[in-house]
C-alpha cells in the first residue's frame, strides 16, 4: 500500500517521477518492547516502590523513528530481528499492518528474546532499565542488496562502520544506488568520544548529532563551534540543543538556520529525537528551506514529548494540521504567538492539501486486537467504535490488559 493510499496525502507527491526508488527511507537497528512509566515524583530508592500515573507500551528502538517517518507520509522499509515471542507479535503487527511499515526485509528468528525497555519519566526527563541480547544475524546479511531507496538513516556508532572499500555495508550499497545518507549516533558509554567515528562522515550527507555529542566528538565548546567542525565534513549538519533548540548548516544550498524550540509541557522525551530526524528527512527530500526544515522537526519534536511512549506518540498530519490551525487561529496576540505564525507559514501551503482521515498519533498501549479496528471484542462483541476505525495509525483500545502478562521473563 502507497503512503498517498494510506493517508490520502503524500507530501513529497510533487517530488515523485516514474521509476522512481522502491521505498523513501531504510533503516536498520533493533526493536524493543517499550514500557513507559510516567507522572513518577521521585526514582525509586532501594527496598521503595513508587507509583506512576501513567503507563503506556509500544515499539521502541529502530521502531520509534520507523513509525515518525511512516506517519509522516514516508514510504518506509525496516530491517530487524524479531523473536518468537508475544513481545515480539505485538511489535511486528503494530509496525507492519497499524503503522504500514515494510517489514520485507526483517525476520523472526525462533528463540531469539525479543529486548525489552522500562522507561521511567521523573522530573522531564528519563531513565530506563533494558534487558536484550545481540541480533542473530548482522544488518548487511540482513538486507543483503538493499532495495533502491531515496534515504537511509543509520547509527554512526554500530557494529558495521561504512565507508570502507574493503568491506561495503549496506549502506555502502545504497549510497552507490543513489540514496542520501542521514547519520546519527548514540551516547558514548566509554566516553572516548573517538573522533575516528566521524570518518564515516564522508559517506554522509547528513550528520544528526545533539549538542553534547558533537561537542565531544569534535572537542570544541560549545553547539555552534560544533557546528561549523562538522559542517566542515559533511554537506548537511544539524545539531540538536535541547531547550535552546536546534542549528544548521547546508553547504549544498549556503543556508544556515537556527530555530528555537516550541514552548510546551513534555511528559515523556521518548525518541523525541528520532521523531526531529524523521522531520529533517522529509524536509530534505522535499527541497524545503533550510529554515522550515529545522522548524518542522522542531515542531514534530515538540509534539510527541507531550504524550507518552516513544513510538506511538509520533505525530501524523493530522496532529500537524490540528496545531497550526489552532496557532494560526487562536486569539493570542503575545509576541511569541506571532512568532510561531511566521515561523510555521509555510505550513499554510501544506494544510488544505491534508484530508480529514489523514494519520493521527495512536495510544501506547497493549491491547488485545489492538491493531485490527474491526476484531472481535474480549467478550466476542464487535469493538466500540473509536476513531482508529477511520483513522490509520491510531490504536483503538480495546482492553486495558496486557495480553500477556510482562512478569517473570523466562530469560
Amino acid at each position: 500500500m502507497t503512503t498517498a493510499s494510506r493517508t490520502g496525502f503524500d507530501p513529497l507527491g510533487s517530488v515523485r517521477t516514474p521509476g522512481e526508488p522502491d521505498y523513501d527511507v531504510l533503516l536498520w537497528g533493533t526493536v524493543f518492547l517499550d514500557v513507559i512509566f510516567t507522572g513518577m515524583a521521585e526514582m525509586p530508592a532501594a527496598g521503595e516502590e513508587v507509583w506512576a500515573e501513567g503507563m503506556g507500551s509500544s515499539p521502541g528502538g529502530i521502531a520509534n523513528l520507523a513509525v515518525a517517518s511512516s506517519r509522516l507520509g514516508l514510504r518506509t522499509s525496516l530491517a530487524a530481528a524479531f523473536g518468537d515471542d508475544v513481545y515480539a507479535d505485538f511489535c511486528w503487527t503494530a509496525l507492519a499492518d497499524q503503522e504500514r511499515v515494510d517489514l520485507s526485509r526483517s525476520r523472526r528468528f525462533e528463540g531469539w528474546h525479543s529486548p525489552v525497555t522500562m522507561s521511567m519519566s521523573v522530573h522531564h526527563d528519563r531513565s530506563m532499565v533494558t534487558h536484550g541480547h545481540p541480533s542473530p544475524i548482522s544488518a548487511s546479511e540482513l538486507i543483503g542488496t538493499p532495495p533502491t531507496c531515496r534515504a537511509v538513516m543509520v547509527d554512526l556508532g554500530g557494529d558495521e562502520h561504512i565507508g570502507d572499500a574493503d568491506h561495503p555495508t549496506w549502506v555502502d550499497l545504497a549510497h552507490e544506488q543513489g540514496a542520501l545518507v542521514f547519520g546519527d549516533v548514540g551516547w558514548d558509554p566509554t566516553g572516548a568520544w573517538s573522533p575516528a567515528l566521524l570518518d564515516q562522515l564522508r559517506l554522509c550527507h547528513a550528520f544528526m548529532p545533539n549538542a553534547r555529542e558533537a561537542m565531544a566528538y569534535t572537542r570544541t565548546e560549545t553547539a555552534s563551534d560544533a557546528l561549523y567542525s562538522l559542517a566542515d565534513r559533511v554537506p548537511l549538519a544539524v545539531v540538536t540543543n535541547g531547550s535552546a533548540g536546534a542549528l544548521a548548516i547546508d553547504g549544498t544550498t549556503g543556508e544556515e538556520a537556527t530555530v528555537p524550540a516550541l514552548r510546551v509541557p513534555a511528559l515523556d522525551p521518548t525518541g523525541a529525537g528520532d521523531v526531529f530526524g524523521a522531520g529533517v528527512v522529509l524536509g530534505t527530500l522535499a527541497g524545503w528551506p533550510l529554515a522550515d526544515r529545522l522548524a518542522f522537526a522542531s515542531l514534530c519534536s515538540g509534539l510527541a514529548v507531550q504524550h507518552f511512549g516513544g513510538s506511538l506518540s509520533a505525530p501524523g498530519w493530522g496532529d500537524i494540521g490540528e496545531w497550526w490551525h489552532g496557532v494560526r487561529d487562536s486569539g493570542d496576540r503575545s509576541s511569541y504567538h506571532q512568532s510561531l505564525r511566521r515561523r510555521y507559514a509555510f505550513l499554510e501551503e501544506l494544510v488544505p492539501d491534508i484530508p480529514l482521515g489523514a494519520v493521527h498519533r495512536a495510544h501506547a498501549t497493549i491491547a488485545r486486537y489492538a491493531d485490527v479496528a474491526d476484531g472481535p471484542h474480549a467478550d466476542g462483541a464487535p469493538p466500540p467504535a473509536t476513531d482508529a476505525a477511520t483513522t490509520p495509525g491510531a490504536t483503538p483500545t480495546l482492553d486495558p490488559h496486557p495480553a500477556a502478562p510482562l512478569e517473570g521473563d523466562p530469560s
